[in-house]
């Protein structure tokens, strides 16, 4: 089941639950739906040094992150990139960021190879290295968007005048995003100035009155100060001004983040009641039924809006799981076949892919019956 994070965007169900004692060596491709948290990955040194030999002679050797990746022959962590023929290579971290930092030193006047490094260092937590990269690019002229990252990356080291200047000239470039002031309410929030990162939190949702995170962080301000009781109670009274499903999708997401499922599922449905044609809220509640078991539940909430799937993958691929774990093959062929025509490539896709599964679990079931029959 695709469940939400509270900023509108899917993420994928939990993988397996392996517990015990006793190992498997397997291959990665035997795991399609990712390789669970808990498994433990072998991977062989090709070429060990001499005094790797010799720890080892001694027994057990415990090794840092940076030296398992060292004993594995790269410069860093490895990450899969593409070359220049577009085929997956993988290299040490160090590289690629030396490789796209000499890119844009050999040409800075072309800012879209400062944004790549720049993107890439933060996502690689190399905060204090991008916001050098991003305060060139705003000095050459960059958009709304580098002035938002260089203050994100500010904010993110503390350096809160500093991130305060950036982030209100990107609110003044970014006059349609409610990025900007969301960051503003988190500094304030961060200098304990409470007024003004609520006043930023109003700016956000006067910008965008559906922004899940404008909603979350009001919810998480307000728990702070408040305590659950008052928070909840003021989200009631904001969330009875309008019809937005999107309070109630955030104090959702919150609930479901800490576990809480019984709370998660009353907020969930506050969301749906609100507004039950919001894809998020269905997406929300769908995964919590979904992930209590209770598929009969998923389809009776996600049958009356099949037309929004062929929009929307996220809600596509929770009826699918659900029509499909409760073998409902005709109601999914129907589907599927209906997914196929859509014009949204991410739903068309997921139409093939889903489709060619059913065909091979169809085979393997007359397969299976073949062999079970009578020889005659």
């Amino acid at each position: 089941m695709a469940t939400s994070n509270g900023n509108g965007q899917a993420q994928p169900a939990t993988g397996l639950n392996i517990q015990g004692g006793a190992a498997i060596m397997a291959p990665v491709s035997a795991f399609p739906n990712g390789i669970p948290a808990n498994a433990m990955v072998v991977l062989p040194i090709q070429k060990p040094t001499d005094e790797l030999k010799e720890k080892l002679a001694e027994g057990p050797l415990a090794v840092t992150p940076e030296q398992m990746w060292a004993l594995l022959g790269f410069n860093g962590p490895a990450v899969q990139v593409q070359d220049d023929q577009g085929r997956p290579v993988v290299i040490g971290l160090d590289d690629l960021l030396a490789g796209l930092e000499k890119h844009f030193n050999e040409k800075p006047e072309e800012l879209a190879r400062g944004r790549v490094l720049a993107q890439e260092l933060l996502k690689h937590g190399r905060v204090a290295k991008a916001e050098v990269v991003l305060s060139k690019i705003v000095a050459k002229g960059g958009t709304g968007e580098d002035w938002l990252a260089l203050g994100v990356a500010q904010l993110q080291q503390e350096k809160l005048d500093k991130a305060e200047g950036t982030l209100k000239g990107a609110q003044n470039l970014l006059k349609q995003s409610p990025v900007p002031a969301i960051q503003l309410a988190k500094l304030y929030k961060a200098k304990e100035e409470l007024e003004p990162a609520f006043e930023w939190l109003d700016k956000a949702l006067a910008i965008d009155a559906e922004s899940v995170d404008a909603w979350a962080h009001i919810f998480a301000f307000l728990r702070d100060r408040d305590g659950d009781e008052k928070a909840l109670a003021e989200i009631d009274r904001r969330a009875g001004e309008g019809s937005s499903a999107r309070p109630y999708v955030a104090v959702q997401a919150y609930y479901s983040s800490q576990k809480e499922t019984e709370k998660a599922t009353e907020f969930a449905k506050k969301a749906v009641a609100k507004n039950s044609d919001d894809a998020l809220a269905l997406l929300s509640l769908s995964a919590i039924h979904g992930q209590a078991g209770d598929l009969d539940q998923v389809v009776k909430l996600l049958q009356p809006h099949e037309g929004k799937m062929s929009r929307d993958v996220r809600l596509a691929n929770n009826y699918f799981e659900a029509l499909f774990q409760l073998r409902q093959i005709d109601k999914v062929t129907k589907l599927l076949n209906a997914l196929a025509g859509s014009t949204n490539a991410q739903v068309k896709q997921f139409a093939i892919e889903r489709s060619k599964m059913v065909a091979q679990y169809l085979q393997q079931q007359q397969q299976a019956l073949a062999g079970g029959a009578p020889k005659k």
